[in-house]
């Protein structure tokens, strides 16, 4: 890893730790010095990444947390403080969509069979999957930060990152509820941060643009490894013309989670994306 900062004594929480994007912050984290907890639903996932951390020469625990559940965040709380400390970095990384939040087509034609069960069109969202798609995403950012910023209010210092997405610049087609959740996040960031300011918390979010995750590979990319129609688009409206690298975010993160590199800066959500928020399609 090319960059590094002293994260020496400071303990990170990362939030979906076991998944693709937020295991790899979560060894880089480790890598520059912090202690961490790497949380994640599914205990073997957060589990293992924390055993790579630890079989590394790093310090990490794993342990199951359900970012929607109070009790459980403050469980959490209480192994990581007494494993490790308490918590001076906060990465909310949970987050995802639901099938039955999005629809298969881009656009209402009028031709269009409102009545037909292949098509899942505007009409047929389920509003428990949109709801559950708004909470995972921005209850799931709320209340770990509600939960873990406790602490870091007491101490007069910390950091908070976010991690919203292309879909909060501009949504994409088919995934309204992401969209505005992300949009939501975006938001709750800049609030986060103004509300923050005085106790010494800083408060900015990442906004990756294209990387392929276990979560998005199957709808970005054919079984062959080519593009899938939705795939290619992506990369055409990508300037750089290609998805980014997860290795590509770390110095970014690492950056911000960086007192002594990014002091002064908060309430930011920084686009990590190849050019594409930036550019019009022409």
């Amino acid at each position: 890893m090319s960059m590094t900062v002293n994260l020496n004594e400071k303990v990170a929480a990362v939030t979906g730790g076991g998944g693709v994007l937020c295991s790899l912050m979560a060894k880089a984290l480790a890598a520059n010095g912090a202690k961490v907890a790497v949380l994640d639903l599914r205990q073997e996932a957060a589990q293992a990444v924390a055993d790579e951390i630890n079989t590394a020469g790093g310090t990490a625990i794993g342990l199951t947390c359900n970012v929607l559940e109070k009790e459980s965040l403050m469980e959490a709380r209480t192994a990581i403080t007494t494993a490790l400390g308490p918590v001076d970095i906060l990465i909310n990384g949970a987050g995802g969509n639901r099938p039955e939040a999005t629809t298969s087509v881009e656009f209402h034609e009028p031709e269009l069979n409102i009545e037909d069960d292949t098509i899942k069109t505007f009409f047929d969202l389920d509003p428990n999957a949109v709801d559950f798609t708004f909470k995972l995403n921005f209850l799931g950012t709320l209340l770990p930060t509600q939960v873990f910023a406790r602490n870091m209010a007491k101490a007069g210092s910390g950091v908070i990152i976010n991690i919203s997405s292309m879909n909060a610049f501009t949504p994409l087609t088919k995934i309204p509820a992401y969209s505005g959740a992300k949009a939501a996040i975006s938001n709750f960031t800049q609030w986060l941060a103004v509300h923050f300011s005085h106790t010494g918390i800083r408060v900015n979010a990442l906004a990756p643009g294209f990387f392929l995750t276990d979560q998005n590979r199957s709808l970005l990319t054919n079984e062959d490894g080519s593009p899938t129609a939705r795939g290619g688009k992506i990369v055409s409206q990508t300037p750089m013309g290609r998805y980014g690298d997860p290795e590509e975010l770390i110095g970014t993160l690492l950056w911000l989670a960086s007192d002594d590199a990014s002091g002064f800066v908060t309430g930011t959500v920084i686009p990590v994306d190849g050019g594409f928020s930036a550019y019009s399609g022409v």
